[in-house]
């Protein structure tokens, strides 16, 4: 058996049923592997399901769900605020002065150009929101109602401060201060706990971000992660399914006193990023209405009668762009996930950002890192290819060999180990190097996936967005081409049946191509190019070898 072949057919196999099972998740289809439950299908209360079950639920789930009495009229008298800057528009709830709305106002929707990505939100058909409170007792949380500072809701310096303060509950009074930056997507959070009793109070703070099942995938025949998050210095970054959260399964730390939580999907991302060296409890799990938390629980001091205290934190909500990650938070930058091949991934995107800061385009940058990488591979490639060459130039003899001993498998196989032995082919000579090269490749796949730098980024004339699929299919029907190319430069396999399905590939996997970005689409094209150079130069000079030998 040519384990080259099988090798390939295995990896060809297995791409075509992940490809599909990416298509299935990214059109709300259950996965074949990962069943992806109802976003609309309502939880249990009173249950193990919500490890924080100290925490009131939604106020529009009503008294059955355990929320805080009173919040059906409240929820009828709150209002929006809403506040404008250069980076957002948004909205601030006076029911529980939490965040309901949220748009970055630089980055244009993908389906409506004259719209704004939308990443909080609140309506039927989605729920996403930041929202904190008080638990211990009978305090202010996301369910009541708070009254506005007066002040400006519009950003006119560098900096804008919008106060909101709720009603005086067991004895206490929250004061939460949004305070916006220019330019900048860090959002200030300061929560001023009054105490207005003759008694000492210790109270516990929450930060949650909560939002429903929907998943936001990235092309057809892709798909990225969306759910909640946890990092800290001892676990590092973790992801968790809402499948899990379904099932109770949900593995993070629990306790730490560093790092953030957060809620994570195609290019975007939102964190509460809690002061370092205080600590905290965290918690993920599922409420009313099938909607999904995240957040964690500061204990704070004892707060003594009168008097107050203050805790200060940052909620991100913005696009996942590496470089600005990195100086936020520790580990913020791994929100923009990689998956297994983070370690061979992130290097490859500092040689794409470096690249594209000295070119200034993104599909040139693209195909610069193609280039260097085939180079950087060049002995491995040209290894194979000089081995498939020297299999092509033997084939007629094994199929030969095959055919006159088919009848016998043990004296074909030792024929053709006396065949490879006396041309000095190593059948396993054109497999391994490709081995070698597929985790780099697929690592580069999920660089040019993830990265929100190509979102809306043009390469030339017809490709306007290197994140999306290309208008006119051109670079898809090049992929194609380039695969009938490579096939007829490989040596020919001698099962019939094989021969045609490899001609069939170059079909296949173009029409999986149409609908992938257009930027993955030029890295294949490249790279599939300079092989077919690197082949035909190569099967060229053993051709002018063998004439001059036979000379």
């Amino acid at each position: 058996m040519d384990i080259k072949r099988t090798v390939l057919w295995v990896i060809f196999a297995l791409s075509v049923v992940m490809l599909f099972d990416n298509w299935q998740r990214a059109n709300g289809h259950s996965s074949l592997f990962f069943p992806t439950p109802e976003a609309s299908a309502p939880a249990a209360t009173g249950n193990n399901q919500t490890p924080a079950n100290d925490l009131p639920q939604s106020a529009n789930a009503g008294a059955a769900a355990g929320a805080a009495p009173g919040n059906a009229p409240a929820a009828a008298t709150a209002q929006k605020v809403r506040i404008t800057t250069d980076v957002y528009e948004a909205d601030i709830s006076t029911q529980g002065g939490a965040l309901s709305f949220l748009a970055l106002t630089k980055w244009p929707d993908a389906d409506e150009a004259d719209k704004h990505v939308v990443l909080f939100d609140n309506t039927p058909s989605h729920q996403y929101y930041a929202r904190t409170g008080l638990i211990g007792g009978d305090f202010p949380n996301h369910n009541d109602i708070f009254t506005q500072v007066p002040g400006p809701t519009t950003m006119t310096g560098d900096t804008l401060t919008v106060k909101f303060e709720s009603p005086v509950k067991g004895g206490l009074q929250l004061v939460r201060a949004y305070t916006f930056h220019r330019g900048s997507y860090v959002i200030d959070v300061s929560n001023t706990i009054v105490n207005k009793t003759d008694a000492a109070i210790k109270p516990t703070l929450y930060m949650e971000l909560v939002r429903d099942g929907r998943e936001i995938s990235g092309a057809k025949f892709s798909h990225t992660f969306t759910g909640p998050t946890v990092y800290s210095s001892d676990e590092k970054f973790q992801k968790v399914t809402f499948s899990d959260i379904d099932k109770d399964k949900a593995k993070y730390v629990k306790q730490s006193s560093d790092g953030w939580i957060g809620m994570v999907q195609h290019y975007f991302a939102t964190a509460w990023i809690p002061k370092e060296g205080e600590t905290r409890d965290n918690y993920i799990g599922k409420i009313d209405n099938g909607l999904y938390r995240v957040g964690v629980k500061e204990q704070l001091a004892s707060i003594p009668a009168n008097g107050t205290e203050t805790v200060d934190a940052r909620l991100f909500a913005g696009p996942q762009e590496e470089h600005m990650l990195e100086q936020i938070a520790p580990g913020l930058e791994l929100t923009k996930d990689y998956g297994y091949f983070t370690i061979l991934a992130k290097p490859l995107f500092w040689l794409l950002s470096k690249l594209h800061a000295l070119i200034g385009n993104w599909g040139w940058a693209i195909i610069a890192v193609t280039v260097i990488i085939k180079l950087v591979f060049f002995p491995l490639s040209a290894a194979s290819y000089k081995s498939m060459a020297r299999m092509k130039e033997i084939t007629p003899r094994m199929q030969a060999l095959r055919e006159r001993y088919k009848s016998d498998p043990q004296k074909m196989n030792a024929a053709l180990m006396e065949l490879y032995k006396t041309e000095k082919v190593n059948p396993f000579g054109g497999c391994i190097p490709i081995v070698i090269q597929i985790p780099v490749f697929i690592a580069l796949y999920w660089v040019l996936l993830s990265s929100v730098e190509m979102r809306g980024a043009p390469w030339l004339g017809w490709i306007h967005d290197l994140s999306t699929q290309d208008p006119y299919y051109i670079l898809p029907v090049l992929m194609a081409v380039s695969m009938f190319i490579q096939t007829k430069l490989n040596p020919t396999p001698p099962d019939p049946m094989q021969a045609k399905m490899m001609m069939f590939m170059p079909l296949i996997f173009s029409v999986m191509f149409l609908f992938l970005p257009s930027g993955l689409v030029l890295y294949y094209v490249v790279n599939n190019t300079l092989s077919i150079a690197q082949q035909w130069s190569i099967n060229r000079m053993l051709g002018t070898k063998k004439k001059e030998k036979a000379a």
